[in-house]
């Protein structure tokens, strides 16, 4: 489990760097102001949560917890959706996919207090 929260916290930071990089190049023209903000939130916060997952992978190479696994995919369930309902909503206008923002930030959420947890335990 370890190397693959390693591998997708890796790829995760791949992604965030290229997406930064085509909002700033790509769509700065493209974009109002206010969408090219919702698509560089998406892209921050990617990147965040893309260290977090290689912390995951980096604790959970030296001991195992079952909270460390909950913290890891539930930085990779907030990703996909805080995120990708973020560059969707800016790359489509389509304001309902707002909706489902809040789900990532509580992925996110649950998996800070899973990764205290899985600390206080060990």
């Amino acid at each position: 489990m370890d190397r693959l929260f390693l591998a997708l916290g890796a790829l995760s930071g791949f992604v965030s760097v290229a997406a930064g990089a085509f909002g700033a190049h790509a769509l700065k023209a493209r974009l109002p102001p206010d969408l090219l903000a919702v698509f560089e939130t998406g892209a921050r916060y990617q990147m965040f949560h893309a260290l977090a997952l290689v912390a995951v992978g980096l604790l959970a190479a030296r001991a195992p917890a079952t909270a460390l696994a909950v913290a890891g995919w539930a930085f990779l369930a907030g990703t996909v959706l805080f995120s990708g309902s973020l560059y969707a909503l800016a790359l489509t206008g389509a304001r309902a996919l707002g909706a489902v923002t809040p789900f990532g930030g509580v992925a996110f959420l649950v998996g800070w207090l899973a990764l205290a947890w899985a600390a206080l335990r060990a």
